[in-house]
């Protein structure tokens, strides 16, 4: 009785010190980053947006895990920090705020492997940064990082290069031939090489949040606008209080159609009718596997395409403030 009872005991000092092996565990140190936020999300979608505050430049972020994840650490300028999370493990971040691609990460080696990366290429040039990119990939096509810095430096860039990341994928995949995401990922980046402005926007039809048919027929406005978000992407939610005072600028002159790529269909519905959203969501919870984003061909998130009365696509692609300069350039007041 007094060995089961010690037994007990220890369990339950060791569960009490944070020991708990069913979630991981992120410490960091930040020099030059007295207080504040960072922004934390799952890079395949399956964690939501969070905030982790910063105090004293240190911050803990904890959370239950099933299944290793890719985190996306976001920083006041948006400088992102890809971070590898698995259960029962702790990792500790140490930098500084001002040169912040010199971060060390330790815990898990797939954390130090990338920190190893990211310290050797923290002073080249753009276009040597990618090269770098490339051939890490080639030479670590299982590191659960290849995924995101395919999507970071060869299709999130104002000049994607499609064709590069592609080719990349498909090496990735080969060797993950299990993995799905890596099949996603490709299926998208095919449909969106193929998007180009002076087409017809390919026809689809799906239903909204509020159980409406949306269908591409609809979209006949002097202007049309398709936007892709999800709770997890601080920069597509942040336009979208911005995208509602365009609408409300331009009237029916402009029409608006959302794309949610959120898993949490609820939340979505709830965000909606907090933000009094008039317009139709999609969000069916597949997050990249929505039919509707295969169909038009669409990558990112946020992403958009812009079309016409007749369906011809204007423009695509763009970043927020070109986005909204394009609408407001098309319909003048």
């Amino acid at each position: 009785m007094k060995k089961f009872l010690s037994f007990s005991l220890f369990a339950f000092l060791l569960l009490s010190c944070g020991g708990n092996r069913q979630s991981f565990l992120m410490e960091g140190d930040f020099k030059g980053f007295n207080q504040g936020e960072l922004y934390i999300y799952g890079f395949d979608g399956t964690h939501s947006l969070d905030t982790v505050a910063v105090v004293k430049g240190h911050f803990r972020y904890e959370i239950p895990l099933e299944d290793s994840t890719l985190f996306v650490l976001v920083f006041p300028n948006y400088t992102e920090l890809p971070v590898l999370g698995a259960k029962g493990t702790t990792v500790k971040v140490e930098g500084d705020a001002s040169h912040l691609r010199e971060t060390k990460i330790k815990g898990i080696k797939d954390n130090e492997e990338m920190t190893d990366f990211r310290r050797k290429t923290s002073g080249q040039t753009p276009p040597e940064l990618v090269q770098s990119v490339a051939k890490f990939v080639k030479e670590h096509p299982t590191s659960p990082f290849a995924p995101y810095l395919i999507r970071r430096y060869f299709v999130q860039t104002p000049q994607p290069d499609y064709t590069t990341a592609i080719e990349l994928m498909n090496i990735v995949q080969k060797v993950n031939p299990a993995v799905s995401r890596e099949k996603n990922m490709i299926q998208r980046m095919e449909g969106l090489k193929s998007l180009k402005d002076g087409d017809k926007l390919p026809a689809f039809t799906a239903t909204d949040i509020k159980g409406r048919t949306v269908k591409s027929s609809d979209l006949n406005a002097k202007v049309n606008l398709i936007y892709v978000w999800a709770s997890w992407s601080l920069e597509s939610t942040g336009v979208l209080q911005r995208l509602q005072i365009t609408q409300k600028k331009h009237g029916d002159d402009l029409t608006i159609v959302y794309i949610c790529l959120d898993a949490d269909v609820k939340a979505c519905r709830r965000k909606m009718e907090r933000d009094s959203v008039k317009w139709s969501t999609i969000c069916d919870g597949r997050m990249w596997d929505t039919p509707v984003v295969r169909t038009i061909g669409l990558s990112n998130v946020p992403d958009n395409i812009i079309t016409d009365s007749q369906g011809k696509i204007i423009a695509h692609s763009l970043n927020n403030g070109d986005m909204i300069s394009k609408i407001d350039q098309l319909l003048p007041k």
